[in-house]
């Protein structure tokens, strides 16, 4: 973009670009580590931090001074952006598990027509015929598929109703409205109303900011395993939040 161009006599010297990549390659590991995503087992951690050193890189390159920003600010969405524009590239989410996000999307839509309401994932299960663990492995597929996806889930990746439950209710949001200070309140409630796993995953992913590797260790599980609870409590606080009336 032309904005990123950087003017011959502000382009850093070749020291200082090293000296600006090395020295927020910590900035790196973090959004490496807090990126809740479940990826296959012929891709790990190391990969996503592969795809992140390009963008980081290429923050260096395009980065000027003389604006004002802070380097760590303008590049942390280049990065997150180089990674999540690879996997996108590289269709990570196998035939398999994209058939079996559309199973749970199409049994989402037809228990919402047969109880009235948003299924719970154990309602999910119980419908499908599957274990608890086989929906929150769909459910993190799909949300990783939200992820990467430019807009929203594709056809092909989730429709449109399942794509709503997995937006992430607990992210920032500037807008200070009488309104918004409503949705926080809900949201503090629907949170103190998840099962005690979930909870915690969510309080220490956002209130104590933790990295994905730091919550499974506290909890005796993988990696893969906090992003799979990570998905099911966000399904089910969009449940809570956007069909209030629902039961149990």
């Amino acid at each position: 973009m032309t904005e990123d161009i950087v003017s011959p006599e502000r382009a850093l010297t070749d020291e200082e670009r090293e000296a600006l990549i090395i020295d927020h390659v910590p900035l790196l590991k973090h959004i490496v580590g807090r990126m809740v995503l479940d990826v296959p087992g012929s891709m790990d951690r190391d990969d996503l931090f592969g795809f992140g050193m390009i963008g980081l890189i290429a923050a260096a390159d395009s980065w000027d001074n003389s604006r004002g920003i802070a380097f760590s600010t303008f590049a942390y969405p280049r990065v997150r952006g180089a990674i999540l524009d690879e996997l996108r590239r590289m269709d990570f989410l196998p035939r398999g598990r994209r058939e079996r996000v559309r199973q749970v999307d199409a049994a989402i839509a037809e228990l919402e027509q047969v109880d009235g309401a948003r299924p719970t994932p154990e309602r999910i299960a119980e419908h499908l015929g599957w274990s608890p663990d086989e929906v929150d492995e769909a459910l993190s597929s799909a949300s990783a598929a939200l992820r990467t996806s430019i807009d929203s889930l594709t056809d092909d990746d989730g429709g449109g109703g399942l794509a709503s439950m997995l937006f992430d209710p607990c992210s920032k949001d500037p807008v200070g409205s009488a309104e918004y200070d409503e949705l926080k309140e809900a949201l503090v409630d629907a949170i103190a109303e998840l099962p005690e796993q979930e909870r915690t995953v969510i309080t220490l992913y956002y209130a104590e900011e933790l990295l994905l590797r730091e919550i499974a260790e506290i909890l005796g599980v993988t990696e893969s395993r906090v992003s799979q609870i990570h998905s099911r409590a966000i399904y089910r606080l969009n449940r809570t939040l956007l069909c209030p009336a629902a039961e149990d």
